[in-house]
């Protein structure tokens, strides 16, 4: 996969990469990032020498039939580990549990704290549960990334993606053992979270916003449902005044 699928993204976006030299060259460590589209999962560990594990909806590995069996293999193939999203709390609790073994088997755990893609650009507020939770569990080095442009590439929506090159810049390691074992303090969780995302943040360059990116999407849900309900009072008050 990392030949077949790797190499293709590399040969045809060209991706440009700084700070490869913080990735260790063995040994376990979190690479948090910035997620503005679905090639970012792609794009990062195509870059790399090691496997990068992510989290994926288990939906993607259960569909039934051949073309199923295909998606199920391919997400496997590049590195992309299930999990059973249903329920709030339960699916943050399995993210988690299944960080910590990528973590205790030495490897490398790919995780995006704002918990969904960001819905224009912008850098939101990272999620304390899954990113400081693992981080403090283990002990294991957040290392800080930033995806650039990928969702120029392939906007929420689009299919095929637009031929350009992204970009990708990885931080230095952030050392959280001073905190080891307080992952039921809440505002530890909370500090962590926030040290990491300013730390995506001067790397990606990113406006950052200080509220969750599923609020912000709410946000912009709501705002597109009352438009259309304004055009369609507006039509309606037209054609009755017409009649």
């Amino acid at each position: 996969m990392k030949f077949s699928i790797g190499g293709s993204l590399k040969l045809a976006f060209r991706p440009w990469v700084e700070g490869l030299e913080n990735i260790p060259a063995e040994g376990p460590a979190i690479l948090a990032s910035n997620h503005l589209s679905f090639s970012d999962s792609f794009f990062l560990p195509a870059v790399l020498d090691r496997k990068v594990t992510f989290i994926a909806k288990a939906e993607y590995f259960t569909s039934p039939g051949v073309k199923g069996k295909l998606t199920a293999a391919f997400f496997k193939g590049v590195g992309q580990l299930p999990v059973d999203r249903s329920g709030a709390r339960g699916a943050g609790e399995a993210a988690i549990k299944a960080g910590i073994e990528v973590i205790e088997k030495g490897g490398l755990f790919g995780i995006y704290p704002e918990g969904t893609r960001s819905p224009d650009g912008r850098l939101y507020r990272g999620k304390p549960g899954g990113l400081a939770r693992v981080a403090l569990a283990t002990g294991a080095p957040v290392i800080p990334v930033a995806m650039i442009d990928t969702e120029k590439i392939q906007p929420p929506g689009k299919v095929v993606p637009k031929l350009m090159r992204p970009g990708i810049r990885i931080g230095k390691p952030l050392d959280f053992t001073r905190y080891q074992g307080m992952e039921g303090d809440r505002f530890i969780l909370r500090s962590v979270t926030d040290e990491v995302m300013y730390e995506i943040m001067k790397l990606s360059g990113q406006e950052y916003v200080d509220i969750y990116a599923t609020a912000a999407k709410r946000q912009i849900a709501d705002a597109e449902k009352a438009a259309k309900e304004a055009v369609k009072a507006e039509i309606a008050a037209r054609e009755e005044s017409g009649a």
